[in-house]
């Protein structure tokens, strides 16, 4: 297997060459190329590019994000929300029939008078 065709499967840490893995099916894949650098590309003098240095914001911000894809967190602080208020919301609901059925019927009653229970 070449190295500019090898993938790394981000699933199931298996590499290959196909669109699948063949282990698990996940199109979730990685060229490995940008760990590796191939030794074809490398030359006997080093490219202006390379002399420098590389961009410490802009490879911590990719190392996060390759972190965050491969250990997903879950939102566990949405859900508590959501659940929290779903809760308050009945609650409040509650309440309301409770005041709305507590409060004397005051329509006129058939004989003029005001009803009363």
């Amino acid at each position: 297997m070449r190295l500019m065709n090898a993938r790394l499967c981000l699933d199931c840490e298996e590499v290959h060459d196909q669109q699948h893995c063949p282990i698990c099916s996940s199109e979730s894949f990685a060229f490995l190329t940008r760990w590796v650098t191939p030794s074809d590309t490398v030359t006997a003098e080093p490219s202006p590019k390379a002399s420098r240095p590389p961009d410490a914001v802009g490879r911590r911000e990719q190392v996060d994000a390759y972190r965050q894809i491969l250990n997903p967190e879950p939102p566990a602080a949405n859900r508590g929300r959501l659940v929290a208020r779903g809760a308050l919301g009945l609650a409040l609901l509650g309440v309301a029939r409770m005041l709305w059925r507590a409060t004397p019927d005051q329509r006129p009653a058939p004989g003029g008078k005001a009803k009363v229970d």
